[in-house]
């Protein structure tokens, strides 16, 4: 029997309407490349989620996976975190939100390493008990454009100062730098467990991580994106891949 020697890492998926010629009406599940190539050159085994609404399915999924990526995608949905919709808020697909909250679950219960980005960090945050700006237009104070309207998104834009006490600071050993946005939502109140580890000068939460185990790191600019190119933003990966790692081989 072949045992595979590297971590397998999930990766949640979105999911869209497609408007083909030939099949319209064909619903598609889908990721970006760049979480799959960022996951290969860290050294692991990319394998995409669909969304699914059975709990006992979800399970198996996680199950075999070794560590998780919570990608981008979109709006969460306000109800999830005692909310009203309000004027500005985007596109919601409530079957990825209650899907990933029950893998997050799941995942944490088995102690498999979570990595989440863009909304990602906000599934986290929503999951754990936290809440959400609707619009970066609700926060008092932002006066940065978050969501870069640039074709290249390797495009650094923005600044965002990192705590120098955090497991972020440490795997990518800067405590500043660039990144690249694509958002217009943003946490609010974090969740209690974690702490906000990373800021944008106007004060927006750009990173927040678990306390404790097990490993919970949430971002909210592309490193995936930027990983191929930039080789700060590799290590976020190749942390992720080496905790699936211990618990790969933990397992044997």
């Amino acid at each position: 029997m072949y045992t595979l020697s590297k971590p397998i890492i999930g990766i949640t998926s979105n999911t869209i309407l497609a408007e083909s010629t030939i099949v319209p009406g064909m619903t598609r599940v889908y990721v970006s490349a760049d979480y799959i190539n960022a996951v290969t050159i860290a050294g692991g085994i990319p394998f995409l989620l669909p969304p699914l609404s059975d709990l006992a399915d979800a399970r198996e999924q996680i199950m075999t996976i070794d560590g998780l990526i919570l990608s981008g995608g979109l709006d969460v949905d306000p109800f999830m975190y005692g909310e009203e919709p309000l004027e500005k808020l985007g596109t919601i697909n409530i079957f990825r939100d209650e899907y990933e909250l029950m893998v997050i679950k799941l995942a944490s219960e088995l102690g498999k390493p979570i990595l989440g980005i863009c909304r990602g960090i906000q599934i986290i945050n929503v999951a754990h008990g936290g809440t959400l700006y609707q619009d970066m237009s609700y926060i008092e104070g932002c006066n940065i454009k978050h969501f870069q309207n640039v074709t290249i998104r390797d495009a650094l834009w923005h600044t965002v100062d990192i705590d120098p006490t955090s497991s972020l600071a440490t795997i990518i050993n800067r405590q500043n730098l660039r990144v690249n946005s694509y958002h217009h939502q943003a946490i609010k109140t974090v969740a209690p467990g974690f702490i906000a580890t990373a800021y944008s000068k106007d004060g927006v939460i750009e990173a927040i991580e678990h306390q404790g185990d097990p490993f919970i790191l949430g971002i909210q600019w592309h490193p995936e994106m930027l990983a191929k190119k930039r080789s700060v933003m590799l290590p976020i990966f190749e942390a992720l891949v080496k905790k699936a790692t211990h618990l790969k081989l933990g397992s044997k």
